[in-house]
């Protein structure tokens, strides 16, 4: 996928988010002070009423932001997604998703795009640990064109939302022209002998890996599951009934993620064999993106070995 334009998906939410703002006064951004490496420069030029820092400030922006929810403004909190998740935890679960507000945050750096800024600027636990507090919808889009697409259906979408974008360049796969919905996977190919089941910058994994594995008469079903919560059941349970062997594929820590999610269809299911592909439960650390991946198995040639021996 090397031939294809690459930009990282953080560059999709700044681009729609100012013609979010332009459309809706409500739209407003809360800066935590990182505008410059979470794409919100042109917002604040654009739009500078809807726009405000609050300084190195995460507790204090999500509180803001709960508050201009109660007034009819669409906050969206704009940071790191190790900050945006694990700082402002206790003010997501008791500020925004306990009394359901129109909130939401928007996190550049997601998973170990970060590369060299190392394990401390790394989020490997965000998507899980926040799937776990109610009534928060969790986002990673795969690339530009679905970031957009994906910011615009969140702003649209009462209630709080995570939207986890990427720091790195990763390749467009999708055509502006593709439509994507909260909480339903998109069918990439479909197929008969394994389904890869990817979210955010390791879709285009999946995708390499089921050309590797038809090339060798292995046929696979890929499913870009963006939205890990509310997790897209039926195509879930489709994936079990139709084929019973299912990779997961995913930058975040393999424990409570998109992989964890996907085992607890199958297990209510009592079938079906799910192996997880995603970050072994460790911190990362600073070395290149691509270096930290396959430090993690998560790499095209590990996603088809998996699937040859699961035949």
């Amino acid at each position: 996928m090397s031939e294809l334009k690459k930009i990282a998906t953080r560059d999709g939410f700044g681009d729609e988010i100012v013609e979010l703002g332009k459309e809706n006064p409500n739209i407003v951004v809360l800066d935590i002070d990182i505008g410059k490496s979470c794409k919100t420069g042109a917002f604040h030029k654009a739009l500078p009423e809807q726009y405000l820092n609050v300084g190195i400030a995460e507790q204090n922006g999500a509180g803001v932001a709960a508050g201009l929810a109660t007034c009819g403004k669409i906050p969206f909190v704009v940071t790191y997604a190790a900050f945006g998740s694990m700082r402002i935890c206790e003010m997501i679960r008791q500020e925004i998703c306990y009394t359901n507000l129109n909130v939401k945050i928007a996190c550049s750096h997601g998973g170990v795009t970060p590369a060299n800024d190392g394990a401390s600027h790394q989020a490997i636990e965000d998507m899980g640990i926040l799937r776990t507090i109610p009534n928060i919808a969790v986002i990673m889009p795969a690339d530009y064109n679905s970031t957009r697409k994906l910011v615009r259906q969140a702003a649209i979408t009462e209630g709080p939302a995570y939207l986890r974008f990427t720091r790195d360049a990763v390749p467009q796969i999708y055509g502006s022209d593709v439509e994507f919905t909260i909480g339903k996977a998109h069918q990439i190919q479909d197929g008969k002998d394994v389904a890869i089941i990817a979210n955010g910058d390791t879709v285009r994994l999946a995708i390499e890996a089921a050309k590797v594995l038809a090339d060798k008469g292995i046929s696979a079903r890929v499913l870009d599951m963006h939205t890990i919560k509310p997790l897209d059941v039926d195509a879930v349970t489709a994936c079990v009934n139709d084929i019973g062997k299912i990779i997961t594929v995913e930058d975040h820590n393999i424990l409570n993620g998109l992989g964890s999610a996907v085992c607890e269809v199958a297990a209510e299911m009592g079938k079906g064999i799910v192996k997880r592909v995603g970050i072994q439960d460790r911190f990362g650390e600073s070395a290149p993106y691509e270096r930290l991946l396959e430090k993690n198995g998560i790499t095209v040639e590990n996603i088809a070995a998996i699937a040859e021996k699961m035949q």
